[in-house]
């Protein structure tokens, strides 16, 4: 009886030793797998931006148009002198905003690819399928601070505008960016948190 009993009692002891490895397992990949879907809901964010813009450009360009030709800010305003009138500079500064949309969506799913082949390698080759998502949420962060918040917020003055005023939006997607980029730096390790 009582080697029956120890070998029940080793292979509970194992069985808990299993499951404590898979629980482990598990929680590692919560982690992993939130910031996998993350990127995902970023890379459909920009997918959607860049089919607004090709589908629709007229929507968007009219923004860009009326931020350029500072036509909506305070009358009178000492800086105007910064206005760009030219329909070919409103064009320029379009078609770049979707060119780095689309290089920003781009790096975005091959980031996720990268990172969801990676899902149950070593933490090591997890960490290093984020290099292209970084530069994905780096790309995208200096397009909402550089272009949107600092070139058009405050060198065409769009925050005077009441109209065409895209600080808000630009902010929000700036602080959303930030934050996915926050968790991905979070080194993975073998026990998460």
């Amino acid at each position: 009886m009582s080697s029956e009993i120890q070998i029940s009692t080793a292979l509970v002891a194992a069985d808990a030793r299993i499951w404590t490895e898979v629980s482990r397992e598990a929680e590692s990949m919560i982690t992993r797998v939130a910031k996998i879907l993350l990127l995902a809901g970023l890379g459909l964010f920009y997918t959607l931006v860049i089919f607004n813009n090709l589908t629709d450009p007229n929507s968007n360009f009219q923004f860009v148009r009326h931020v350029l030709t500072m036509d909506t800010t305070f009358p009178g305003n000492n800086g105007m002198w910064r206005a760009m009138p030219s329909p070919a500079w409103h064009w320029t500064f379009f078609w770049c905003i979707v060119a780095w949309e689309i290089a920003t969506a781009i790096l975005l799913w091959w980031g996720f690819a990268r990172m969801l082949r990676a899902l149950r390698r070593t933490p090591a080759e997890f960490n290093a399928a984020k290099r292209v998502p970084v530069m994905a949420l780096t790309l995208s962060l200096l397009m909402w601070l550089g272009a949107f918040l600092s070139v058009g917020g405050e060198w065409f003055l769009m925050w005077q505008s009441l109209t065409w005023n895209g600080q808000e939006a630009a902010f929000r997607n700036f602080v959303a960016v930030g934050l996915v980029l926050l968790l991905l730096l979070q080194t993975d390790t073998e026990h998460q948190p």
